[in-house]
């Protein structure tokens, strides 16, 4: 048992981590008018925080296994 409470403990940490990364400063700061590769800065943000957020929680939920 104590390995699903450090797995839910490592899974909500994600979700606060998840809430911080989509919140308003963060997004206001990364919200200006310039391009990376010809995509806008804010969606670029938006997609590799939105990639990495799954590759950890895809790593948190292989660890155990």
């Amino acid at each position: 048992m104590k390995t699903r409470s450090a797995r839910a403990a490592r899974l909500a940490s994600l979700f606060m981590l998840g809430c911080l990364l989509f919140n308003y400063p963060l997004l206001a700061l990364v919200n200006v008018q310039a391009t990376a590769l010809g995509v806008p800065i804010l969606y670029a943000y938006i997609f590799f925080a939105w990639a990495l957020l799954i590759a950890l929680v895809a790593a948190v939920m292989e660890r155990d296994r």
